[in-house]
C-alpha cells in the first residue's frame, strides 16, 4: 500500500500534482484569495482512495482518466459537472460516477470536501460478464447516479469500509488476500449501485454449462487456491464456463454464490488455524487477515454464526 499527501495554496503546483495523480487537467479560480488544496491518497492494487479538501471555488477540465472514478461529497458542492451531454450538480451525501473512463469532463468545485475512489476498469469484468460467449465484452457503467437511495447508501458504506478498515492499516492492506477481497467487495457494490451492461440472468448456453461437472471443477479450484487472491473470473476460467454460468451453477446446486462459497472455505481454514495457533504469538486479527477477512467485527460475527462461539474462544484450543 502507498500513501501520498499533498498540501499547497499554489494553483500551479496543485494543477501539476493533480495532473500526475489523475490525468492531464486544467484548473483555475476567480477567487481573490485562493485557499489551500489538501489531498491524501492511499492505494492498493487496482484501487486508490483520495480525500480532498478545497476551501475555495475552483474550475476543472480533465482528460479521460481511463479508470472508473467515483465521487462522494462530504461538504460543499460540485457544480456544472459535465461530460458527453450530461450535466449535473452534487452535494453532501451524493455518490456518483464522474464520467465514463474514455470521456473528458469539467465542472466547478465550490468549497468542497470530498472523496475520490478510482478503480481499474477490468475489475468489473472479474465479477460480472456481458454478452453471451466465453470472451465477453468488458462490463461498463451506463449511468452516473445510483439507481436508488439504498444502493447509494450501500456504496458509501463500501467505500468507507475499504478506506477505514483496509487502507487505514498499511500492514493489512499489503496482504494479497485482503486487497483482493476488499476490491471485489467494492466492485460488487459498484455493480449493484449503478446501471451497467452486465447480464444478470443466464443465457441458454449458461444453463447448459451449469451442470454438476462444472460445479466440481469450480469447487476443486476454490479448495486448491483459497489461500490465493482469486476472482470469480478465475474460478469460471478454471471450470471452462462464463461467469454467469458459474454463478448459475452455484445458485442452482448449492443455493449460494461462488464468492460466498470461497468465503466459507476461507472461514474453515481460519477455524483450523485458530485451533492450531499459539495464543501467545498469534491473535484472532492475524488469522482473520491471513484468510482475507479485513473487518474484525464482521469476521467475529460470521465465525460465531458458523461455529457457535466467538473466535477468541477457539484460539489455541486444538
Amino acid at each position: 500500500m502507498h500513501t501520498l499527501h499533498f498540501e499547497s495554496d499554489d494553483l500551479e503546483r496543485a494543477e501539476e500534482f493533480l495532473s500526475r495523480a489523475y490525468a492531464r487537467m486544467s484548473i483555475g479560480s476567480d477567487s481573490p484569495d485562493v485557499g489551500r488544496v489538501t489531498i491524501t491518497r492511499t492505494t492498493m492494487p487496482s484501487v486508490s482512495v483520495d480525500e480532498l479538501d478545497l476551501g475555495f471555488e475552483m474550475s476543472y477540465s480533465v482528460s479521460p482518466l481511463g479508470k472508473i472514478c467515483l465521487c462522494l461529497v462530504h461538504d460543499g458542492t460540485i457544480r456544472d459537472h459535465a461530460y458527453s451531454g450530461v450535466e449535473d450538480a452534487f452535494g453532501p451525501g451524493d455518490v456518483v460516477s464522474f464520467a465514463p473512463p474514455d470521456r473528458p469532463y469539467s465542472g466547478r468545485i465550490c468549497n468542497a470536501r470530498y472523496n475520490i475512489t478510482m478503480l481499474d476498469t477490468g475489475l468489473l469484468t472479474q465479477v460480472a460478464s456481458t454478452a453471451p460467449g466465453r470472451s465477453p465484452e468488458p462490463v461498463r457503467l451506463t449511468g452516473h447516479r445510483p439507481h436508488s437511495p439504498a444502493a447509494a447508501r450501500r456504496l458509501r458504506e463500501s467505500i468507507g469500509y475499504v478506506r477505514d478498515h483496509v487502507l487505514a492499516d498499511p500492514e493489512l492492506a499489503k496482504l494479497p488476500l485482503i486487497a483482493s477481497t476488499a476490491a471485489q467487495h467494492l466492485v460488487a457494490s459498484v455493480l449493484a449501485a449503478f446501471p451497467n451492461t452486465a447480464l444478470d440472468e443466464p443465457t441458454a448456453t449458461d444453463r447448459n454449462d451449469s451442470h454438476s461437472a462444472t460445479l466440481r471443477l469450480a469447487l476443486a479450484y476454490i479448495e486448491d487456491h483459497a489461500a490465493e487472491p482469486i476472482t470469480v473470473a478465475d474460478i469460471a476460467a478454471a471450470a471452462h464456463v462464463s461467469v454467469r454460468a458459474l454463478q448459475y451453477a452455484f445458485r442452482r446446486h448449492l443455493d449460494t454464490t461462488p464468492l460466498a462459497h470461497l468465503r466459507r472455505v476461507r472461514l474453515s481454514h481460519a477455524h483450523q488455524d485458530l485451533l492450531a495457533a499459539d495464543p501467545l504469538t498469534t491473535t484472532v486479527t492475524d488469522v482473520a487477515a491471513r484468510w482475507g477477512f479485513f473487518h474484525a467485527g464482521r469476521f467475529a460475527a460470521v465465525y460465531r454464526d458458523a461455529y457457535g462461539r466467538p473466535p477468541l474462544q477457539t484460539l489455541g484450543t486444538g
